[in-house]
């Protein structure tokens, strides 16, 4: 079916005004944040002159170097042992047998329905019986268990997808499961699993209310949390304030614009060759 002109017209201007609605605050908070501190107002507007300083004052001020360093830790803690976890129970799910897997799949998918906020105080307290409050054990494992029933589902459905026929082969040919999985089905799967690590590394990244009520040492806190901080501190100098929200979400930025390929070659379901 052939898309007339008209219609094209229409879709790439909607497309268009969306696009410039998600983007115009963004620049102006870019623009923010090289915008001399004694002529921002906090409007939007062209800086006459360009001030680069306001990112290592920033950073500097606000310890950003001790926030990045533990975010990065606790997000790749995560990312890890969810990618790890997913991947594994996922081809359980999709390619096993076993006595409750329909029962059990689908109360793994509560999970995705139970927000932060209906466990978080629960959580506070069985952390504190145990010793592990105000540590990275205590972001990383309740962060872990909250993203695992995304990624299982995820893997689930991408593993079912999976030809068959190559698994049989690889089967006849003496392969266990665990060969199976690591040796034939995650090689060809390295889109799908990179697109569920890049979204879980996100949502890991800007969480902020586990890390608010978990941690109570400067030293540990996470990179949003941070930020909530140095906002405090620094309400009206709207320079250093943007320039604080442009370096903690900057490393997203660049990660999903690094793997954009695979991210939407990841979306699309599709199995690659790499």
């Amino acid at each position: 079916m052939s898309i007339s002109r008209s219609e094209k017209a229409i879709t790439y201007t909607i497309l268009t005004l969306f696009a410039l609605f998600a983007i115009t605050p963004l620049l102006g908070v870019l623009l923010s944040s090289v915008t001399p501190s004694a002529v921002n107002d906090g409007s939007f507007s062209i800086p006459e002159t360009i001030d680069l300083a306001n990112y290592p004052d920033a950073w500097n001020r606000g310890r950003f170097g001790t926030y990045m360093t533990s975010s990065v830790l606790v997000t790749a803690g995560v990312v890890v042992l969810t990618t790890v976890l997913g991947v594994l129970a996922g081809f359980a799910f999709a390619r096993m047998r076993f006595p409750g897997s329909g029962v059990l799949f689908y109360v793994l998918l509560a999970g995705l329905m139970l927000p932060a906020e209906a466990f978080v105080i629960p959580l506070y307290f069985n952390l504190r019986s145990v010793g592990m409050l105000d540590s990275y054990p205590s972001l990383i494992l309740p962060q872990t268990a909250q993203s695992l029933a995304f990624a299982i589902f995820w893997s689930r459905n991408h593993f079912r997808q999976f030809p068959g026929e190559i698994i049989e082969a690889a089967r006849l040919d003496g392969a266990r499961d665990l060969r199976v999985l690591w040796q034939v089905i995650v090689p060809s799967s390295v889109a799908s699993i990179a697109t569920m690590a890049l979204l879980v590394t996100m949502w890991t990244w800007n969480e902020f209310l586990l890390p608010l009520v978990l941690i109570t040492s400067e030293d540990r806190r996470t990179a949003p949390l941070g930020l909530a901080f140095f906002q405090g501190e620094h309400q009206t100098d709207y320079s250093l304030l943007s320039t604080a929200g442009v370096i903690v979400a900057l490393p997203i930025v660049v990660l999903f614009l690094a793997l954009q390929k695979r991210f939407i070659s990841g979306m699309l379901g599709g199995i690659s060759s790499r």
